[in-house]
């Protein structure tokens, strides 16, 4: 299992958002490539991204992401704002380990599965889920699509990862958005990340034994100290398989 420390950016700094209310930001006053490095420093192989100025058509985090992609030391996976194939390209190009795209495999599957045979293992698709649908636009829309539509319309495409996240975390307890991941994890060979289930060590503990469920993206609880990073890390650890000794 892998974990994903998320840094979300908005105007330049770090925040996390309550449902993805972007007026509503909890900002952390940290630095955004110091953050990556520190999370790289404590043995994080991957540091996910989520750029919400991009969502917006606005580059001002470019400059940011590029740097951490540059020094961070791990790879990054990185979404927000992703349209076009050609934007796709020009960010891995730059250095992105993994492109996430949302709304784009709602609205043009085809774009999307074209760019999962252009970049094979590099292009995660995010499923988020609001009361039982997909939810694009930043969690703004509700389409009328399920979630196991989305995993079965991606099929046989070579895609790195889903990554599934049920809004209705926010708000309710975690038990229900653990059994979607567990639901969502059996119907798919391609490897599923979770995201937002994890405010603990215990969480974590929990996630670790779902069948099938590859990683958790952890954001809001290593920024404000309710998980170690290194502590987080040995959990999701594999544990060696005991060997049979031969005399």
């Amino acid at each position: 299992m892998i974990l994903y420390p998320l840094i979300e950016l908005l105007e330049g700094r770090c925040v996390s958002l309550f449902r993805g209310r972007m007026e509503e930001p909890q900002i952390w006053h940290v630095d955004p490539v110091a953050k990556a490095a520190e999370f790289a420093k404590a043995g994080a192989g991957w540091i996910h991204i989520t750029d919400f100025d991009a969502l917006q058509g606005d580059e001002r985090n470019a400059d940011t992401v590029r740097e951490i992609i540059r020094t961070a030391g791990a790879s990054v996976q990185l979404g927000g704002g992703f349209r076009s194939l050609k934007r796709i390209e020009e960010w891995i190009e730059a250095g992105a380990g993994r492109i996430v795209v949302g709304t784009l495999a709602v609205q043009q599957p085809d774009l999307v599965k074209e760019a999962a045979r252009a970049f094979p293992e590099q292009i995660v698709v995010s499923v988020d889920v609001y009361k039982g649908h997909v939810a694009g636009e930043g969690w703004r829309e509700q389409s009328a699509m399920v979630p196991s539509a989305v995993l079965k319309a991606f099929a046989d495409s070579p895609l790195a990862a889903f990554i599934v996240t049920d809004i209705d975390a926010d708000l309710d307890e975690a038990e229900d958005s653990l059994a979607l991941v567990t639901q969502l994890s059996s119907e798919t060979r391609t490897p599923v990340i979770a995201r937002g289930l994890t405010r603990s060590l215990d969480d974590l503990s929990r996630m670790k034994y779902v069948p099938h469920l590859a990683g958790a993206v952890v954001g809001r609880a290593l920024f404000d100290k309710s998980i170690d990073l290194e502590q987080a890390l040995e959990i999701v650890k594999p544990v060696p398989e005991e060997r049979a000794q031969f005399i």
